[in-house]
């Protein structure tokens, strides 16, 4: 019997090459979760085929990820991958809009790992999950309080449902991106002048050992590896996907 993945976010960027890289795995449906279903109109042969299931709505409402686990069937793992980038400055905003912000981004991942979990253990077979992170979580950004605290508050769920639900056959992961290249960042890139564009490359360059943005298929394939039975005896990581960005020391020295 074919078993399925849902994916949240997975009509675009990030979370659209993570649905691409499991079709292509042919093990199963893929059930997405996104809010506008006009980001799915890539994948319209797809869905008529019965690959891609489509489940419109808010991944943070525990309603549409109940459709989801009805949608799956057979639930072998889950990719919160839905997220948003709130930006601002603690002190130009009431406390209580600041929270909204953070949870803006932890109950999407929170609603997931609930509904999944729940899935797992009523079926019995355990499962995998896979939480899309941040480098942020460790090394912040200026004026990215909410996104920076939200990811790391993912990562620390991560870490407590892998001892929570191990011995179930749970498996709950996360992969902490570095830059990746999306259709929104090429953009941001593309509307920079010259100089702002060489100022940017450098800083990449300094940023990730690499020397350059991450791809998304690189994301997807080791999102993929975690889903899978390749990964059976890997629980509570935190897995950089940054071209070494989390283990590199700027230099102020180095030109």
């Amino acid at each position: 019997m074919s078993s399925s993945v849902v994916v949240t976010g997975g009509g675009r960027g990030v979370g659209r090459a993570i649905v691409e890289r499991l079709l292509a795995q042919d093990d199963g449906p893929v059930v997405v979760m996104e809010r506008d279903r006009a980001t799915l109109d890539w994948a319209g042969d797809q869905i008529t085929g019965g690959r891609l299931v489509p489940v419109i709505g808010d991944a943070a409402d525990e309603r549409i990820a109940a459709r989801a686990v009805e949608a799956a069937g057979t639930l072998r793992g889950w990719v919160n991958n839905a997220a948003v980038f709130p930006t601002g400055w603690l002190h130009e905003m009431p406390a209580r809009e600041a929270g909204a912000l953070i949870a803006r981004n932890v109950e999407p991942v929170v609603t997931g790992c609930r509904a999944a979990i729940g899935a797992f253990l009523a079926a019995g077979t355990g499962g995998s999950i896979v939480n899309i992170s941040s480098h942020q979580a460790q090394r912040p950004v200026r004026g990215a309080f909410a996104y920076a605290t939200a990811k790391a508050a993912i990562e620390g769920l991560t870490r407590a449902l892998a001892v929570d639900y191990g011995p179930q056959g749970v498996r709950v992961n996360a992969l902490a991106l570095g830059s990746i290249s999306t259709d929104r960042s090429d953009a941001h890139v593309a509307a920079l002048d010259p100089a702002a564009r060489e100022a940017f490359d450098r800083e990449i360059r300094l940023l990730q050992p690499l020397g350059r943005m991450g791809r998304t298929d690189e994301v997807a394939e080791a999102a993929a590896f975690l889903l899978s039975a390749h990964a059976s005896f890997i629980n509570g990581a935190i897995l950089p996907v940054d071209g070494g960005r989390s283990a590199v020391g700027r230099d102020p020295e180095e030109l």
